[in-house]
């Protein structure tokens, strides 16, 4: 039997736990390191592919649409040939920023994970795919 959704619960008005109903789109595989990304500057697909080493153009694609579903990015289409699409973290995206940052000084200080962004994202893409 399926589980409902925070977002299902709340329209039937039962209580949402904010915890889980955060969990419930960030957790997914790769998402939280799509978000810290976008926070970064990146903004265009192949530039997330290549930051983030391991994740397949499916699953990359697949994140980005749920993101945007969920209001946490938006993007845009430039009427370019070749076509140029931009991703970029809209307000409710940006406001997951000190999470993401709490995220990762508590990976610095508890679990010895380095400062600089190359050897994180090695280490958080590693955990990720450990999931």
């Amino acid at each position: 039997m399926k589980q409902a959704s925070a977002a299902e619960k709340d329209a039937q008005g039962e209580a949402v736990c904010g915890v889980c109903a955060t969990a419930e789109i960030i957790c997914s595989k790769w998402t939280v390191l799509v978000i810290r990304d976008l926070a970064e500057g990146r903004s265009r697909f192949c530039e997330l592919e290549r930051s983030l080493a391991g994740i397949s153009p499916r699953t990359l694609s697949l994140r980005l649409r749920a993101l945007e579903e969920e209001g946490i990015i938006e993007r845009r289409t430039y009427p370019e040939v070749p076509p140029r699409v931009e991703y970029a973290l809209s307000e409710k995206g940006r406001a997951l920023q000190p999470l993401i940052e709490d995220m990762r000084r508590y990976g610095r200080e508890w679990l010895g994970a380095c400062a600089a962004h190359a050897d994180e994202a090695g280490a958080d893409e590693r955990a990720v795919a450990a999931v």
